[in-house]
C-alpha cells in the first residue's frame, strides 16, 4: 500500500510539471481592454452612452457545441466599462424574436433549457474559481459561483442589475455588478482579470463563446477565457456591510405524536461583513431555513446511506474550500450534518464563517457552529469546527489542509449542559487537486485521519484520482481505502472498511460525413467498472462491468443502452427492498450474490415544449428478478414555467421466504411565474417505500433585489391509506420575510 501511494504522488507530480503550463487556448488573443465611464451608464438596455461607444468590443464568438471548428451560426457583441460602484456589461446578441426559448420568468433558471448570454469572471485568475452571471432575452437572471474551474452552483444568491431590450433580430442586454458583489484584489500598476461571454440558443442547437472552449467541455469552463484590461484600477473597496434580517410567522401540528397545533414567531438573520474584497465573513443568528425547497426523495435500492446537496444560502459561498474535500463517498465535512438529523430540524443557535482569498495564491476557510437540543428526539447541543487552507500550485492546480472538529455535549445533572469528554471526533487531512493548463489532465489525491475516544486503529482514508479528457477520449481512474475505523460524524461516510478501484473509459465518435452530422451530433461507447473489496481480509465484496452506448441527437436528445454485471458478497444480512421485515419473512442470508441487467434510457428534444426521458431496466436482482421503469415529462408554458411529472417504479421480486416488494415514487410538480418578482412552485412526492405523501407548495415575492416574502406550506401523509382514507403526520404553514440592507 505505501509503494502504491508513494507511485501515485510521482505521478500525480510528473502529470502536474508535464502538462500544467500549457496554454489552454490561444487566450493571448483574447484582451479586453476596460475603461472607467466618464458619464452616468443609465440600465435601459440602449448601449447609447458615450462609454459604450468607446468600449473596444469583443466578437468573433466561436462554437463549443455541436461542433468546435468554426464561428458561432448567431454571433454576440460585448462591451464592458466600470465606475466606482459597478461593473458593467453590454451586449447585443443577435437572434430572431420569433425563436426565443426559455423556461420561465423565475430567477436562477437552469443552464441548458433557455437561450441566454452569460459573463464569467476570474478575477484572480486561478482559472479554478470564479463568478457567474446570465440573462435571458425576458431579462430573467441567474448567478452562480465557479468551483472547480466548471462547476456552477445556481444556489448562491447577491445583488446585481440588469435591462434587457428586444428587437426583431437581435436582443441588447446591459448588466450592472456591484463591486461588493465580487470578491477581488487590487494592485498597483496594470490589473488583470480573466473572463469570457458565453451564448446557449436553444433552437438553433448552439453553444458558443468569446473565447473558445473545446467541445469535452463546458462553455464555461474558466481554464478557458480571455484576459480583461484594466485601464487605471477596480475601484478602492469601501465600507461593504450586508445586514439580511428575517422574521417568521409558523401555525403546524404533529399528528404522529398526537401534540395539538402550536404557533411560533420567529427571528434572526445574516451579516456579511467584507473583511477584504476577497476575504469575506458571514454570521448568522437563529437561522430558519424554512423557504429552502425540500429534497426530492429518491427509492434508495442500496446498503448505504443517500447523498442530498446542499441547499441552504449560508453554507453556499466558497463552499468548495470546506465540501470538496475527499471524494464523493467520503468527505470529512459535509454541511448538512449541521441542523438537519434523521429526525427532522436541529435549531441552529448561531454561526460564523470566515472564508475567501488571502492573495492570488492562498484561500482560507474558518467555520464554527453551535447547535442546540431537540428534546423529544434525544438530540444533545453539539458544536462544529472547520479550519481550510489552500495554496494554488503551478497553472491551476492547489494543495489544500483540512481540520474538522465535532464536539458533543451532555447533561451535567442539574438542568444544563457540560463538554462530553469522550464524544468528539476529528479528523484531519492534506490533499492535492491537479488541473492542467488545457483542462486534459485532472488528478486529486489526498490523505485523511480521524481522531475520537474510540479506537483509532485503521482510522484513514486515502484516495487518487487521475484522469484524461479529450476530444475522443475519457479515461479516469479513482482509487480509495478507507480504514476500519474512519470517522467523520461532521461528514459523509457511508461506508467504512474498504479498497476500491473503478477504472472506466468512454470513446466519442463524431460523424464527418455533414449528411449525417445533421442528424447525429455524436455516439459513443463506454465502460466503466467498479471493484471493492472488504477489509480486513480484503476479499471482493462488490463487483460491477458496465459496458454502455450511445447517440447524441440535436436538441440534447440521447439514447443510452447498457449491460450491467454485478457480484455482491454480503457481509450481514440484507433486505434488498430496504422495508422492514414483515410476517415472519427474513433478509437474504450473508453469502455470494451475480446478477445481470440491461437498461435502456432515452431523453427527448428539449426545444420541444413536450419533452421527456425515459429509463427501463431489468434482470436479475440479487437471489431473484427486478423490474424498473423511470421517467419524467415537461411542458414548457413559455414565459410562464414548467409543468412536470415524474414517475419510478421498481418491481423486485425474491424468492420465497425473502421480500418482495413494489414500489411507487410520482412526483407532479408545477414551477410557475407570474412575473420577475412573483413565483409560485408546487411539487406532490408520493413515495410507497418511505410510507410517505409530502406536499409541499411555496409562493414567493422577490419585492426587492435579494429580499423576499415566502409562504410556505408544507404536509406529510402515509402512502399506504392516501387514496382510500388518508392520514396525516404533520403539516405546517410558514411566513417568512427576509431583506437585503446594505450599510
Amino acid at each position: 500500500m505505501k509503494r502504491f501511494y508513494a507511485s501515485a504522488i510521482l505521478l500525480a507530480f510528473l502529470i502536474s510539471t508535464g502538462y500544467a503550463q500549457q496554454p489552454a487556448n490561444g487566450s493571448g488573443a483574447y484582451r479586453l481592454p476596460i475603461r472607467k465611464a466618464e458619464s452616468k451608464i443609465h440600465l435601459d438596455g440602449l448601449l447609447d452612452e458615450p462609454a459604450w461607444q468607446q468600449a473596444e468590443v469583443a466578437e468573433g464568438f466561436y462554437q463549443n457545441f455541436p461542433m468546435d471548428s468554426s464561428f458561432a451560426a448567431l454571433q454576440t457583441e460585448v462591451r464592458m466599462a466600470y465606475d466606482e460602484a459597478f461593473l458593467y456589461v453590454g451586449a447585443t446578441v443577435y437572434q430572431p424574436r420569433e425563436d426565443y426559448i426559455i423556461t420561465s420568468l423565475k430567477r436562477d433558471f437552469g443552464i441548458g433549457g433557455s437561450d441566454e448570454f452569460a459573463v464569467n469572471i476570474d478575477p484572480f485568475k486561478d482559472k479554478i474559481n470564479g463568478f457567474h452571471f446570465a440573462v435571458t432575452p425576458f431579462n430573467v437572471q441567474r448567478e452562480g459561483i465557479i468551483d472547480n474551474g466548471t462547476n456552477i452552483n445556481e444556489d448562491w444568491d447577491n445583488k446585481w442589475y440588469s435591462e434587457v431590450k428586444t428587437h426583431p433580430e437581435y436582443w441588447v442586454v446591459e448588466m450592472a455588478i456591484p463591486f461588493r458583489t465580487l470578491r477581488y484584489s487590487r494592485v498597483e500598476g496594470p490589473n488583470t482579470w480573466r473572463v469570457n461571454f458565453t451564448r446557449i440558443a436553444v433552437k438553433q442547437n448552439e453553444r458558443s463563446s468569446w473565447a473558445p472552449v473545446p467541445r469535452q467541455f463546458g462553455a464555461n469552463h474558466l481554464a478557458f477565457s480571455g484576459l480583461l484590461e484594466w485601464e487605471g484600477q477596480p475601484p478602492k473597496p469601501g465600507l461593504n456591510v450586508s445586514v439580511i434580517p428575517y422574521v417568521t410567522a409558523s401555525t403546524g401540528r404533529d399528528y404522529e405524536e398526537g401534540t395539538p397545533t402550536e404557533n411560533n414567531f420567529d427571528a434572526g438573520g445574516d451579516i456579511k461583513v467584507a473583511i477584504t474584497p476577497s476575504l469575506n465573513l458571514d454570521l448568522t443568528f437563529n437561522p430558519d431555513f424554512s423557504q429552502v425547497e425540500v429534497d426530492r426523495q429518491i427509492t434508495n435500492l442500496s446498503r448505504f446511506e443517500l447523498f442530498f446537496p446542499e441547499r441552504r444560502q449560508f453554507f453556499l459561498e466558497n463552499e468548495d474550500l470546506f465540501s470538496k474535500f475527499g471524494f464523493p463517498d467520503a468527505r470529512p465535512f459535509f454541511s448538512r450534518r449541521i441542523g438537519l438529523s434523521s429526525a427532522g430540524p436541529v435549531p441552529i443557535i448561531a454561526g460564523a464563517r470566515l472564508s475567501g482569498k488571502l492573495d492570488d495564491n492562498w484561500r482560507i476557510g474558518l467555520l464554527n457552529m453551535q447547535t442546540a437540543k431537540v428534546k423529544s428526539a434525544g438530540i444533545d447541543p453539539a458544536n462544529y469546527s472547520v479550519g481550510v487552507l489552500q495554496r494554488k500550485v503551478f497553472d491551476r492546480s492547489y494543495v489544500g489542509a483540512v481540520f474538522v472538529n465535532k464536539e458533543n455535549f451532555q447533561p451535567d445533572g442539574e438542568g444544563g449542559y457540560e463538554l462530553d469528554t469522550d464524544g468528539y471526533n476529528r479528523v484531519a487531512g492534506l490533499e492535492y487537486n491537479l488541473y492542467s493548463a488545457d483542462g486534459k489532465w485532472e488528478a486529486e489525491l489526498y490523505y485523511h485521519r480521524s481522531f475520537s475516544a474510540e479506537n483509532n486503529n485503521d482510522a484513514q482514508s486515502a484516495a487518487l484520482f487521475v484522469g484524461h479528457f479529450t476530444r475522443n477520449w475519457r479515461l479516469f481512474l479513482p482509487t480509495q481505502y478507507i480504514g476500519r475505523n474512519f470517522r467523520a460524524d461532521a461528514g459523509f461516510v457511508p461506508r467504512p472498511g474498504f479498497f476500491s478501484f473503478s477504472p472506466g473509459i468512454t470513446h466519442n465518435i463524431f460523424p464527418k460525413n455533414p449528411r449525417v452530422a445533421e442528424k447525429i451530433i455524436q455516439y459513443g461507447l463506454e465502460f466503466s467498472t467498479n471493484f471493492t473489496y472488504n477489509q480486513p481480509d480484503y476479499r471482493l465484496a462488490d463487483r460491477q462491468l458496465q459496458p454502455g452506448a450511445f447517440v447524441v441527437f440535436p436538441g440534447q436528445s440521447t439514447l443510452s443502452v447498457g449491460f450491467a454485471s454485478d457480484f455482491t458478497f454480503l457481509y450481514f444480512p440484507f433486505d434488498p427492498t430496504n422495508k422492514d421485515t414483515i410476517g415472519g419473512l427474513r433478509n437474504l442470508p450473508v453469502g455470494e450474490y451475480r446478477y445481470n441487467s440491461v437498461g435502456v434510457s432515452f431523453n427527448s428534444d428539449v426545444r420541444k415544449k413536450f419533452y421527456f426521458d425515459v429509463e427501463v431496466a431489468g434482470g436479475e436482482y440479487f437471489n431473484g428478478d427486478i423490474r424498473r421503469v423511470e421517467g419524467a415529462l415537461n411542458f414548457r408554458w413559455q414565459p410562464f414555467g414548467i409543468l412536470a411529472a415524474t414517475v419510478a417504479y421498481n418491481d423486485i421480486q425474491l424468492p420465497d421466504p425473502y421480500n418482495s416488494a413494489s414500489f411507487w415514487l410520482v412526483g407532479p410538480r408545477a414551477e410557475l411565474s407570474f412575473s420577475r418578482s412573483l413565483f409560485f412552485s408546487t411539487f406532490l412526492q408520493y413515495n410507497t417505500q418511505a410510507n410517505n405523501v409530502n406536499i409541499n407548495s411555496r409562493l414567493q415575492w422577490r419585492f426587492r433585489p435579494v429580499s423576499d416574502v415566502f409562504l410556505v406550506y408544507t404536509d406529510n401523509y402515509f402512502s399506504d391509506q392516501f387514496f382510500r382514507n388518508p392520514r396525516e403526520k404533520n403539516r405546517a404553514l410558514v411566513l417568512k420575510v427576509t431583506y437585503w440592507l446594505n450599510l
